[in-house]
């Protein structure tokens, strides 16, 4: 039971409003027993359970998987720009210098030779020039990886490789081949699947890029994925021509006879084929570094495996790997390195285009995925651009079949982001953003031909995390339609207990609505007093939470839940009454909280009691039902439950504090529970709850047994209580409390109560009290009276059900009792 308080000792209050206390002591929850939610005030400054502030710190020590990338890219960037360097003054040397100034004077063979280096690099930069816009489309399928000429080395590679493995190790050519070739397939399987989603969202309203005919009646030859691969091995065909002619003449060197007129020629034509080789080796280079990174070292799978995308992600990889190296090759070098995979998939967001927004969606589901490394950093730079939020919120009301897979991961994203306080603010604070989540709760809708429970349970966990904030919780209670689907979605609980075959996701579901419900009716402040008149005017809400209580006995969970729900709601007056008259409802709290067959938590059986509690709270109507439904013998019987006791004294002295004179009869048996609230005022040691609750049933049974006052020293002298030591213990329960204690804030009410009935009925008790000089701490607990000690319950910090008579006034009475005893003597 005290690890219940511990755990519900912030409930309801992290939003509330601040009311100015002159507090005084802090709660003690490691001796606090029993439920602490609304007989005392909450802090609302603490970090309400469940959020978390990470956003707001950057990540020390952990380096973003996609900076290999942009780094890669800046390199071949680099080979590339130099080699295109040497192309453009190997251009100009040869049209200016030996085209131009010695095309006379060379030999027919360089003059052909340079023209064929001439006309293959024209090629090759041609092909060149336009190759980053067929890389980008190879991106789209998982075979064209790269160029052919690309998978080409990289099969020759691996056969090397794995020949080399099994001249070492016979063995490894065979089994592990074959589960090797298993898991490719398996992961190529995923990637096609993933390939075919983006061509259907690419064709959807557009053509494919690598199926276009670029010209009628063309067949396959001039598909555009096949004139990426021509212009691949156009490249490679350039190189190799320039390598060999450059080589062939620079070892030749026959230039011909040198007279006055060539004796230049010779230098010219050997720069030339200098530069030209240097060129094409540059680019050779640059390709073999490509596929020692790509094929042999894994960047793009470690890159992917690393961002935890997943096999499928590795077609995302390739593109953003693709975009990075188009900027650094388009304009400066470190335009790429400026890249990384939130900001691509920010830009991919704004597309028009299905296929682009798909891979938006998915880069940013993964990455803001708790078990990603840098989840906390995604968030935070997520959570600073509106735009992609509003994006976000956007697509939650995407509700076409086709974008089931991007409306899920949108909704995913925000679900993450509303872990993170400010995340979950800016969030609500989307223009329409309730409405958005609300559209997720449909339970059918003609438009929707795919399965809708995983939304139902996205929106249902995306307004619990949004509603930790108070003012969440009534954007939520104001949204049109939202209360009566949430209360929906606890129905039917005879069905989804007693039949096995319901799946796990409508109980779910259940558990998830059932968790809005009871944050929004333990919102603090006018705005949880709306929320609570309007959840508890939805004529099936009370009806919902019985039949959970009736039916859900095999989900203790979800009955604790409801029964929080109903005492959330019985802080509302017209409700309470509300709840008591619904057939039932009393019967089966009191059950729960009272049959010792009850198994699982305590806390279920710990709820049931404050619920009844509350529910008896200043309502003469409900404690004349509950009379009528149990024997409060019952209740005397669990004060010897350290787990019940609490409840039971809570509900014993509601009882007799606000039942009618009509049901004296049945409150005779209450009378028996004061040896136990004696023996736990006696013993300070006791838990500052329970110490409150029972000095406030002694001050209730003496009331009820005013007419015979003999009746309270005869159980002091039954329990072996001396009269002096009580009164002692009294002044010492006030000296402990100087000031109001946020934890138990009646309990100074409580004792005055009980020192002056005695002092009233027991004129005896004045010389005792004066003995131990209750004078002064009297005027003292007069001088420190708060509105904090005013009101029976509390939502958060704000007090509700105010007391009628002020502390102040209850001080004076008992000064004045105090006084006259004191001049009669």
């Amino acid at each position: 039971m005290e690890s219940d308080d511990k755990e519900r000792s912030g409930k309801g209050g992290e939003t509330a409003i601040q009311v100015p206390t002159p507090v005084m002591r802090t709660p003690n929850l490691a001796r606090g027993g029993g439920s602490a939610t609304f007989f005392q005030p909450q802090d609302p400054h603490k970090l309400t359970p469940g959020y978390s502030n990470d956003s707001t710190r950057p990540v020390r020590g952990v380096t973003a998987p996609e900076k290999k990338l942009t780094l890669f890219a800046l390199r071949l960037a680099v080979l590339e720009k130099a080699a295109s360097g040497l192309g453009t003054l190997a251009f100009i040397w040869a049209t200016v210098v030996l085209l131009g100034g010695f095309v006379s004077t060379i030999s027919p063979m360089d003059f052909w030779v340079v023209t064929g280096i001439l006309v293959s690099e024209g090629t090759r930069i041609f092909s060149r020039s336009h190759e980053l816009e067929w890389q980008h489309q190879s991106t789209w399928t998982l075979a064209r990886s790269g160029s052919h000429s690309i998978r080409m080395f990289r099969s020759t590679f691996s056969f090397l490789w794995r020949a080399i493995k099994a001249l070492f190790n016979p063995l490894s050519a065979v089994e592990p081949k074959r589960h090797q070739d298993r898991r490719i397939k398996e992961d190529a399987a995923k990637a096609r699947e993933f390939q075919k989603k983006l061509v259907r969202y690419q064709t959807m309203r557009a053509w494919h890029a690598p199926e276009v005919p670029l010209l009628p009646y063309s067949g396959w030859v001039f598909l555009s994925k096949n004139i990426s691969r021509i212009f691949s091995w156009l490249q490679l065909v350039s190189a190799f021509n320039c390598i060999g002619f450059s080589l062939y003449r620079l070892v030749v060197q026959d230039y011909g006879k040198v007279d006055e007129e060539k004796r230049n020629s010779a230098p010219a034509l050997n720069l030339f084929y200098s530069v030209a080789l240097m060129e094409a080796t540059l680019f050779l280079l640059e390709k073999i570094y490509w596929i020692y990174k790509i094929s042999h070292r894994k960047l793009l799978d470690h890159v992917s495996a690393k961002c935890n995308l997943g096999t499928d992600g590795l077609i995302t990889i390739r593109r953003f790997f693709y975009d990075a190296y188009s900027r650094c090759i388009e304009g400066s070098i470190f335009d790429g390195i400026r890249m990384d995979l939130v900001s691509f998939a920010e830009e991919l967001l704004d597309s028009s285009f299905l296929d682009e927004q798909y891979i938006a969606v998915r880069i940013l589901q993964k990455l803001v995925k708790k078990n990603n490394t840098l989840s906390v950093e995604t968030v935070r730079k997520i959570e600073t651009n509106t735009r992609v939020i509003e994006r976000l919120v956007e697509m939650l009301n995407w509700k076409d079949s086709e974008e089931q897979e991007i409306r899920k991961a949108a909704a995913e994203i925000l679900t993450e982001l509303a872990c993170k306080h400010h995340s979950a603010l800016r969030v609500a604070g989307i223009p329409g953003a309730m409405e958005s989540i609300s559209s997720l709760l449909h339970k059918s809708h003609p438009e929707l031909s795919y399965d809708y429970s995983e939304f139902n349970l996205l929106g249902l966990l995306m307004l619990k995390r949004l509603g930790r904030d108070h003012d969440n919780c009534f954007k939520i209670g104001n949204t049109r339609g939202l209360l009566p689907r949430l209360i929906e979605f606890t129905s039917d609980a005879q069905r989804i207990f007693q039949n096995e075959l319901v799946l796990d996701s409508r109980i779910k579901t259940t558990k998830r609505s059932l968790k809005v419900v009871k944050m929004l009716v333990e919102t603090s402040g006018s705005a949880g007093k709306i929320l609570r008149e309007e959840i508890s005017n939805i004529v099936i809400t009370v009806s919902n939470m019985r039949n959970i209580l009736e039916y859900g006995h095999r989900e203790m969970k979800l009955q604790r839940l409801a029964i929080e729900v109903l005492t959330g709601l019985a802080m509302d007056e017209n409700a309470k009454e509300r709840i008591a008259s619904t057939g039932g409802v009393i019967r089966l709290l009191f059950s729960i909280f009272l049959s010792p067959g009850v198994e699982g938590e305590s806390s279920v059986r710990t709820e049931a009691g404050e619920c009844i509690a509350m529910l008896a709270l200043e309502s003469q109507i409900n404690c004349s039902l509950i009379l009528k439904k149990v024997d409060v013998s019952k209740l005397v019987d669990v004060l010897g439950d350290k787990y019940l006791r609490l409840n039971a004294l809570r509900i014993l002295r509601n009882l007799c504090a606000y039942s009618g004179d009509e049901c004296r009869s049945q409150l005779e048996g209450a009378v028996a529970a004061m040896p136990h609230v004696l023996k736990i005022t006696m013993n300070l040691e006791e838990r500052d709850k329970l110490l409150e609750v029972a000095i406030g049933l002694t001050y209730q049974i003496c009331k009820f047994t005013s007419k015979n006052p003999e009746y309270f020293i005869i159980q002091l002298g039954e329990s072996q209580i001396s009269e002096e030591n009580y009164a002692e213990t009294l002044v010492k329960i006030l000296r402990r409390y100087e000031h109001p204690s946020v934890e138990v804030p009646r309990i100074r009410r409580f004792v005055v109560l009980q020192a002056t009935w005695m002092m009233k009925h027991h004129r005896h008790f004045v010389k005792l009290f004066n003995q131990f000089d209750i004078g002064n701490l009297l005027e003292c607990v007069g001088d420190t009276t708060s509105d904090l000690e005013c009101f029976h319950v509390f939502s958060g910090s704000v007090g509700i059900s105010r007391l009628r008579e002020h502390l102040s006034t209850l001080v004076e009475e008992a000064l004045e009792h105090l006084f006259r005893g004191s001049c009669s003597k």
